[in-house]
């Protein structure tokens, strides 16, 4: 189920100022109470040297997916900063594209835990590639650059 109008517009805002999801040219494809997906499409400079999506570029979307769903269930006046993540890397990541799934496992006061997952999408052909675990904390919002 989508979240609400006002936390779409805050995760959609702050992910606009990310220079390296842009760079990447990554784009939030749901929001969701507890769930953030990323589509990363492929084109070579995403690729390693045998056409694969890098892993970089795979863990990067993993990374802010499982960000923003934090940032979801997180008050107005927070944000969001990553403190650890682990991901494994389960097969080559081919495809027309990527879809990395953060989904919050549990939230707590300060510190929420979140799963990752990135798949590699061809066609109608859905593979996950990567899974992975990651550990944020709710800090005050800064004033935006």
């Amino acid at each position: 189920m989508e979240a609400a109008a006002d936390v779409q517009g805050r995760v959609r805002e702050s992910f606009a100022r990310q220079g390296l999801m842009e760079h990447l040219g990554a784009q939030v494809s749901f929001v969701g109470d507890g769930e953030v997906r990323i589509e990363l499409p492929s084109r070579p400079e995403v690729t390693q040297q045998h056409g694969y999506f890098h892993a970089g570029a795979t863990s990067s979307i993993a990374d802010s997916a499982g960000g923003y769903a934090a940032f979801t269930l997180f008050p107005e006046d927070t944000s969001v900063l990553t403190v650890e993540f682990k991901i494994n890397l389960l097969a080559p990541a081919e495809g027309e594209r990527l879809e990395a799934v953060g989904t919050v496992i549990k939230t707590g006061r300060t510190l929420t835990i979140c799963k990752l997952e990135v798949f590699a999408v061809a066609g109608v052909r859905r593979t996950l590639v990567a899974v992975g675990q990651q550990t944020l904390i709710q800090v005050e919002a800064r004033p935006e650059r």
